[in-house]
């Protein structure tokens, strides 16, 4: 199991989340997020960071130039676009894995999910007024049958150190995607929840 941890804005987060053992880091480039950092800065954060790290960066409805521009000052190894990119935006970057995510309100069906032929699918909880870092969960049930993509699979949404166990034995992603929930304040994480949500979802898998 592949662990996420989003909304990073500081090197001593990035830093603790590596040292308990995450594979991934999210840099948020939405300017209404609470978690959103300067390209800059994520460049000096990186700077920081071990090589072997995937560092993602996440955009909602960008501009192509914009994205491709902070792509390379940050060197980013992918790109999450959350927002209401059509299938022919995300072909535009072929130079780069995009993560699609989905805001599930509703079970999506295999055909919407399929138009936008991505490295990998993101699911995340809708909400009327924002595009994620809600900090609440959805109904897993509507997309159970997701198990039937041949594509890695990211579940986001609320999950915490008490439901991520259940959550990976009931969707089977290959990913878990976790940001607001591990916070002390917006933009901040816990140290002791981000430890204990990593060892949680590493350890789900022998069980």
């Amino acid at each position: 199991m592949r662990v996420k941890i989003c909304g990073i804005t500081n090197l001593e987060d990035a830093k603790a989340a590596i040292g308990d053992g995450c594979d991934a880091l999210g840099f948020v480039f939405f300017k209404n997020s609470p978690r959103y950092i300067t390209p800059q800065k994520v460049k000096d954060v990186i700077r920081e960071l071990p090589k072997n790290i995937i560092k993602i960066g996440v955009f909602v409805n960008g501009r192509e130039k914009k994205i491709r521009r902070i792509a390379k000052i940050c060197r980013l190894n992918m790109l999450q676009f959350h927002g209401r990119e059509s299938p022919e935006f995300c072909n535009r970057f072929k130079d780069y894995k995009i993560i699609k995510a989905f805001r599930v309100k509703n079970r999506m069906g295999l055909s919407k999910i399929l138009k936008y032929r991505t490295f990998a699918y993101l699911f995340d909880t809708y909400t009327k007024s924002k595009f994620g870092g809600t900090g609440k969960k959805f109904n897993w049930e509507l997309i159970r049958h997701v198990d039937d993509i041949k594509k890695p699979i990211f579940l986001s949404g609320g999950l915490t150190e008490k439901n991520v166990r259940a959550a990976i034995k009931y969707v089977h992603p290959d990913w878990v995607d976790v940001s607001s929930s591990l916070e002390i304040k917006p933009g901040k994480k816990d140290p002791k929840k981000v430890k204990d949500f990593i060892k949680t979802a590493k350890q789900s898998l022998n069980l």
